[in-house]
């Protein structure tokens, strides 16, 4: 089953085949990603408190620490920023340090959003974000916050910016900012759950 929520493009779309029920309807269920903090849902707690890395797949674990990255996204999906912390800040590897830099970036915590971006270095999963970001921003009015969406390659410092730009007043797009971070969780969440099982 693929469902595209954020455009037209089948390319955005995530597919939630790989993923049991319950995963892929806590996806499915989530709110557009905001680009603060937002507020936990206490509706989903108990639920998201249930998963550990074996309940993530009917597979057996591959990698520990691209299931626990997983883990650390699901948090953050659902605006639980110190939860999603606690998992990402144990987590060595460059995918560790962008679940870090976003949590930072939403907290807002900007500065330290770039260091965990510089520490994360160019991650194999931005090359896939480039091109769905360029697919969202295609026909859109880019202002400068977010003329870096148009570009062939990633750029987390300039989404660091723009988020803080948005934040405070200077950047009209925030809609669409927001699709671009939603789709950042699906393609760095589906980068590590292909690694993990």
């Amino acid at each position: 089953m693929k469902r595209t929520p954020l455009g037209s493009d089948p390319s955005i779309g995530m597919n939630f085949d790989p993923y049991p029920t319950e995963i892929a309807e806590l996806i499915q269920n989530a709110p557009l990603c905001p680009l603060g903090p937002g507020n936990p849902d206490r509706s989903v707690l108990e639920r998201l408190q249930a998963i550990d890395v074996n309940s993530l797949s009917n597979k057996p674990v591959k990698d520990h620490e691209m299931a626990r990255a997983c883990i650390s996204g699901l948090w953050l999906l659902w605006n639980y920023l110190d939860e999603s912390h606690t998992v990402s800040q144990d987590l060595p590897s460059s995918t560790g340090s962008y679940w870090h830099g976003i949590m930072h970036r939403r907290e807002p915590d900007y500065g330290n959003a770039k260091y965990w971006f510089r520490r994360t270095g160019d991650h194999p999963a931005m090359e896939a974000l480039a091109e769905r970001a360029n697919s969202l921003a295609s026909g859109e009015n880019l202002d400068r916050y977010t003329q870096f969406l148009a570009e062939r390659h990633w750029d987390p410092m300039a989404m660091v910016d723009a988020c803080e730009a948005t934040a405070r007043g200077k950047c009209a797009n925030e809609e669409l900012l927001r699709k671009v971070a939603q789709s950042e969780w699906e393609t760095l969440f589906e980068y590590c759950y292909s690694r993990a099982f």
